[in-house]
């Protein structure tokens, strides 16, 4: 079969396999519809930069800035609910989405964020019933993603050589109850490559390591015909290397820079008479003589406004991400 047809049955099977999934029991699918139980993990949004996981106690309470919750209240509630303080403060009570997640999970190494993981997922054709396989599980950022990217009938193997750090990982897919979709393993991929029993059966594979060239000749092995992988490296010299090992078994070789820039939409007040501090808006000079009927600067002084302007919270380089597609045999 050639290279085109492969692609064209590789597309018609992730349609048919995303068929599947829509006509499946909703029961099986990650749902957050059902409302709030004792031992249920919530993001607690308290305001736009401050998120907390809380894990729901029927005699516990959350103490802060905004007065005191019982979690006694929360038990019932649907996700997204607003709940009160006894002092009249609130917060969102919200689930634990894989998007949440990223943002509030503790760091045991850097993580991939938003911008990172839904590329990578994309590039990688990640699709519900697909097997993947990871190392470098870390704190577990792109792994809860991939979960919910292969469930209900798929499974992510991810693996990492430092055992506390698999421990914990563990522990978080268990409150976040995908548990059943990943399997963590302790291994040095770099040294030992995937197991055997993995041969041959891997739709895609993702790399996070410091010499992830070392692991590119197992994850060929392990990689289906047309099979996809991603490599994920801080510096161009790691880039540079896995591409050189890359270029015998691997097609369509590509590397990425994904820099995402934030806007702040918000209403401003108009100051015209001093210059942008930050707190204000200035108006700019005005180069042509305004018909009597407009409304003159002064008649307009303080006024507000809804203005767009760059986040100072942008962030800047994060890593390459280097994908590659299993040659086909003829």
């Amino acid at each position: 079969m050639h290279g085109k047809e492969q692609k064209k049955m590789k597309t018609k099977v992730g349609v048919l396999g995303l068929l599947r999934m829509l006509l499946m029991d909703s029961s099986k699918k990650i749902s957050f519809s059902r409302c709030i139980r004792d031992g249920d993990l919530v993001i607690v949004y308290e305001r736009h930069d401050t998120m907390k996981a809380v894990k729901v106690c029927e005699n516990s309470v959350l103490q802060n800035r905004f007065g005191v919750f019982k979690h006694s209240d929360w038990i019932g509630k649907p996700f997204g609910s607003k709940v009160f303080s006894s002092k009249g403060g609130f917060v969102y009570l919200l689930a634990p989405t894989p998007e949440l997640w990223t943002l509030v999970l503790s760091h045991r190494t850097q993580i991939l964020y938003i911008a990172d993981i839904s590329f990578v997922i994309m590039y990688l054709e990640v699709v519900p019933g697909c097997l993947v396989l990871e190392s470098g599980t870390g704190s577990g950022s792109l792994t809860t993603s991939l979960a919910r990217a292969v469930a209900p009938k798929g499974h992510v193997y991810t693996f990492d050589f430092h055992e506390q750090r698999a421990a914990s990982a563990r522990e978080d897919f268990d409150r976040t109850g995908i548990s059943n979709l990943v399997t963590v393993g302790v291994r040095d991929i770099q040294g030992e490559g995937f197991p055997d029993e993995f041969s041959g059966l891997a739709d895609s594979v993702f790399l996070d390591l410091p010499q992830p060239w070392l692991a590119i000749p197992s994850t060929r092995n392990m990689l289906k015909q047309d099979g996809t992988l991603c490599s994920f490296s801080p510096c161009i010299e790691q880039v540079q290397r896995s591409c050189e090992t890359l270029r015998s078994d691997f097609t369509d070789i590509r590397t990425f820079e994904i820099l995402l820039r934030t806007y702040e939409v918000r209403e401003w007040k108009l100051d015209h008479s001093k210059p942008d501090d930050g707190s204000s808006v200035a108006c700019p000079p005005c180069k042509r003589r305004q018909p009597s009927s407009e409304v003159t600067v002064g008649d307009n002084a303080n006024s507000p406004a809804v203005i767009a302007r760059p986040s100072a919270e942008t962030r800047g380089h994060t890593g390459y991400l280097t994908f590659a597609r299993r040659k086909c045999l003829s």
